[in-house]
C-alpha cells in the first residue's frame, strides 16, 4: 500500500524543515497589514490531485462570498509532508512568497519558533465574538493542546482546525464472514489477536496491515498501552519503556504468525478491505474517499483502537498561520475566517474533505456523516482521549528513528529490545 496514506503524510525530511526555514526567514521580515496591493491572496496547502477538486470546491465558495479577494490557491500533489516542504522551500528561496500556508502539528512549533509567521492576537481581539463562538463549538482539548504545542512565546499562530486521530477501519462482512462478533469500544489487544485468528483460519484473509508508520501504526499501539514515544512536554524520549517493547513484540507476532502481510511492499490495505482479503486497518478520516471510490462504506466500520491498558489515539490538527512577509495579511485573515466558519466547516465536510471538523456540531452533523462508515463519529470521540503527536524540532530526524527501529522489528531484522534501545539511544542524540 502507499505508506503515506497510512503515515497521515510524513513530516519534514532531514533537510526540508532546515532549509526552508533559511529561506523564509530569508524572505522578509514585517510585512504589512491589508494594504493596497495588486497581488493575490495565495495559499499553498497539500493535497493529491483527488483533493484538490474537493478544497477547489471549498475555494469557489469563498470566492462567491468575497468577490473582492482573488484567491490563487495551489495544491502540491504530494502524499507526504517532507515533500511538501521541500518542495515549498524551494519555491520560496526563489521569491516566491506565500500569504497563507497549512501546517500539520509535525511543523507547527518550528515555524513558530524560527519567527516566520505574523501573530493572530490582534486580529482575534477585533473578531473575539467570531473566536469565541468557534471555540464554543470544539472540544477544549483542542484549544489548550494548540496553546501549549503550537507556540514558543506565548503568541497565537495557529486557530486549532481540522485534525485527525486513529482509529480501527474493519470489514463488516470478513467479521461476520468468520462467526466473529464486530468489535466494540470496549475491546482489546487479547479481542483484537483472536479476531485476526478466527478470520484467517475461516476466511483465509489477513487479520491487520501492521505498518511503521508513526502516527497511524505505532503511536496507536503505545498510547494504548499506557506509553509513548516521548515524555509529555516533547523533551525525553521513551522508546525503550517496556511498555513500547510489548507493543513491538504485540506486531511482529501479527507478522510472524501470517496475520498481516509482511510490511512494505505495495499491499494497498484500503482495496484489499474492500475485496475482502483484509478484516482490519488503522485510519482516521482520510481513507473515506478511497473506500467511497470503491463502493464499500458499507461494508466497513470504524471502532476505537483496542486497548490493552487504556484508550488512546495519537491527534494532529491543521493551522493556517500568515506568513510574516506577507502584505496581504487582513485578506488573508479573512480567508482563515471563512475557513474556521460554519459554512465553510460544512461545505468541506458535505465534499468529502479527508479531515475531522474541528467544530464539533459539524462532526455531529449529516454532512459529516453521511455516506461513512458506522463508527465515524468515534473520530471526534476520540479527542477526549487523545495525546498529541510528540514533534520535537527535528521532527524528520525523530520520526525516521522511530519507524526504522519498529521496521526492524516487524521485519524480524532485530530483537524488539535492541531494535528500540538502538533507536532510543539516536532519539537521545536529537533532544
Amino acid at each position: 500500500m502507499d505508506q503515506a496514506l497510512l503515515s497521515r503524510r510524513r513530516f519534514l525530511q532531514a533537510s526540508g524543515g532546515t532549509a526552508l526555514a533559511a529561506s523564509l526567514a530569508a524572505c522578509g521580515g514585517g510585512g504589512s497589514g491589508g494594504g493596497a496591493s495588486t497581488k493575490e491572496l495565495s495559499f499553498v496547502y497539500m493535497g493529491t490531485a483527488e483533493q484538490q477538486a474537493t478544497w477547489n470546491k471549498l475555494f469557489a465558495k469563498f470566492t462567491e462570498q468575497h468577490p473582492e479577494i482573488k484567491l490563487e490557491a495551489e495544491g502540491i500533489p504530494l502524499s507526504n509532508w517532507g515533500d511538501f516542504f521541500n518542495k515549498l522551500s524551494t519555491r520560496i528561496a526563489g521569491g516566491q512568497v506565500p500569504d497563507v500556508i497549512q501546517i500539520a502539528t509535525e511543523g507547527q512549533r518550528l515555524f513558530a519558533s524560527k519567527g516566520l509567521l505574523a501573530p493572530l492576537d490582534d486580529y482575534i481581539k477585533k473578531d473575539q465574538s467570531t473566536i469565541d463562538e468557534y471555540y464554543g463549538d470544539m472540544d477544549p482539548n483542542l484549544i489548550e493542546w494548540d496553546k501549549k504545542y503550537a507556540s514558543t512565546d506565548g503568541k497565537t499562530y495557529y486557530l486549532p482546525g481540522e485534525f485527525n486521530t486513529m482509529c480501527m477501519w474493519y470489514s463488516k462482512d470478513l467479521f461476520a464472514k468468520a462467526g466473529v462478533p464486530e468489535p466494540t469500544a470496549k475491546w482489546t489487544w487479547d479481542d483484537f489477536r483472536h479476531g485476526c485468528e478466527q478470520i484467517k483460519t475461516k476466511t483465509g484473509a489477513f487479520g491487520y496491515a501492521a505498518d511503521s508508520a508513526y502516527f497511524a501504526a505505532i503511536m496507536p499501539w503505545l498510547l494504548t498501552n499506557g506509553t509513548s514515544s516521548f515524555s509529555e512536554d516533547w523533551s525525553t524520549p521513551t522508546y525503550d519503556d517496556p511498555r513500547v517493547i510489548e507493543a513491538a513484540e504485540f506486531n511482529r507476532k501479527l507478522v510472524a504468525d501470517k496475520l498481516s502481510p509482511p510490511p512494505g511492499g505495495t499491499f494497498d490495505a484500503f482495496t484489499a478491505a474492500a475485496q475482502g482479503k483484509l478484516a482490519m486497518f488503522g485510519g482516521g478520516r482520510w481513507p473515506i474517499i478511497s473506500i467511497r471510490n470503491l463502493k464499500a462504506t458499507s461494508k466497513m466500520g470504524i471502532v476505537p483502537w483496542p486497548v490493552k491498558v487504556q484508550q488512546g489515539s495519537p491527534v494532529g490538527w491543521n493551522g493556517y498561520p500568515i506568513l510574516k512577509a506577507s502584505k496581504k495579511k487582513d485578506d488573508a485573515w479573512t480567508f482563515i475566517k471563512f475557513l474556521i466558519s460554519k459554512e465553510g466547516s460544512s461545505t468541506f465536510a458535505q465534499l468529502g474533505g479527508t479531515i475531522v471538523p474541528a467544530r464539533k456540531s459539524i462532526a455531529n452533523s449529516q454532512s459529516f456523516l453521511t455516506d461513512a462508515p458506522n463508527g465515524t463519529e468515534y473520530l471526534y470521540q476520540a479527542l477526549s482521549y487523545a495525546t498529541p503527536i510528540p514533534s520535537p524540532d527535528k521532527g524528520a530526524a525523530v520520526q525516521k528513528a522511530i519507524e526504522d527501529g519498529w521496521k526492524q522489528v516487524l521485519t524480524g531484522n532485530a530483537a524488539p529490545a535492541d531494535a528500540l534501545g538502538k533507536a532510543q539511544t539516536t532519539l537521545e542524540g536529537l533532544v
